[in-house]
């Protein structure tokens, strides 16, 4: 779902940093109140949580792969809004340091996976599990909070890839952008996210709440705002990351490209005869250090890949914690000096 540059328009990706900008503010704001002190120290590690899990590529239909985004599990925890500040840092470093998605773009991938995610996410888990304290209920509450927010996320990518060929055309009617219409985006993305995407982030948000249930309850009552005041302590937390981030070369094993995101300028990864117009000229609108999740210095090869990989979400983690901790610092100050404020 990370769509790169060229794949929209740029009027397109304007309407869609115009739609995602409303929501962050409102975020920064309500996220101010819900994280300063205790749920502070958590803004780092969801962040890690879902660069990291996004890592974990899985074989699709038709020989493509998707991920689970994680933005289930950070609603769960720090409500919608602290949510929608997470994913979206995690998918700017992503963009600007990997070429996971572009530049021009991170408007839509951050409407479609920090912003519509968790409010989906929040409105399923609150319907399902509600105030309830029973572990059951929250699970299956978060099961299908995972479910429906990573499909309607998906929904809305192939509504965005769908329409460009129906808006932006050259004079001799070949698309601009993104080459194929509704007809074949919505079933070539939903096939795969109803069959397996989304029931990867079902599994991993339940078996995320199930495990915080038994080992750190209080981290999961609802609302999120009622919650004690005590301090996090997310050192366990981060233990958990380093173990996905060994083994995040796992991730490599779905070696199919996701759909819509095929690189233009390999022959063997683009599937038409042709590259559009506009594609062309916005493909390679930023060059990321490091590119695709690899470190050049390593070479080629399988071990070189699996380095690289592990290398890459090592300075994807260190970078997010570094960000999460200075957002964490800078909301909790900014709602002292509303406190102190006469």
């Amino acid at each position: 779902m990370h769509i790169p540059d060229g794949y929209l328009s740029p009027s397109t990706c304007a309407v869609f940093y115009g739609a995602s900008a409303p929501f962050l503010y409102v975020a920064a704001r309500k996220a101010r109140r819900l994280v300063a002190g205790r749920l502070a120290p958590l803004l780092s590690v969801f962040a890690a949580f879902s660069f990291v899990i996004m890592m974990f590529n899985v074989p699709l239909p038709g020989g493509t792969s998707g991920h689970a985004v994680g933005a289930t599990l950070a609603t769960i925890v720090l409500g919608p809004w602290a949510a929608m500040l997470v994913v979206s840092v995690a998918l700017a470093i992503q963009a600007l340091f990997f070429g996971d998605g572009g530049i021009l773009t991170l408007g839509a991938n951050v409407f479609n996976m920090a912003v519509a995610m968790p409010l989906v996410a929040h409105v399923v888990y609150r319907l399902i599990a509600g105030r309830s304290s029973g572990s059951g209920q929250r699970v299956v509450g978060a099961a299908a909070a995972g479910y429906v927010a990573l499909n309607v996320a998906a929904f809305l990518t192939a509504v965005e890839f769908g329409v460009q060929p129906l808006l932006f055309r050259a004079a001799d009617g070949a698309p601009l952008y993104a080459p194929y219409g509704l007809e074949v985006a919505i079933p070539a993305m939903m096939v795969g996210h109803l069959l397996i995407a989304g029931p990867a982030e079902a599994i991993i948000t339940a078996l995320a709440v199930a495990y915080l249930q038994r080992t750190n309850p209080d981290l999961l009552p609802a609302p999120v705002a009622a919650r004690p005041a005590t301090k996090a302590r997310p050192a366990w937390l981060w233990g958990a990351i380093g173990a996905l981030v060994v083994l995040a070369p796992l991730g490599l094993l779905a070696s199919g490209t996701a759909w819509g995101e095929w690189n233009p300028a390999d022959p063997e990864d683009w599937p038409l005869p042709f590259v559009p117009e506009g594609l062309r000229a916005l493909g390679g609108l930023w060059a990321a250090p490091l590119p695709d999740y690899t470190v050049p210095f390593l070479g080629e090869g399988t071990v070189a890949q699996a380095l690289g990989y592990v290398g890459s979400a090592v300075a994807g983690v260190a970078l997010l914690a570094l960000i999460g901790l200075g957002i964490g610092r800078l909301l909790a100050r900014a709602e002292d000096r509303a406190k102190s404020a006469p």
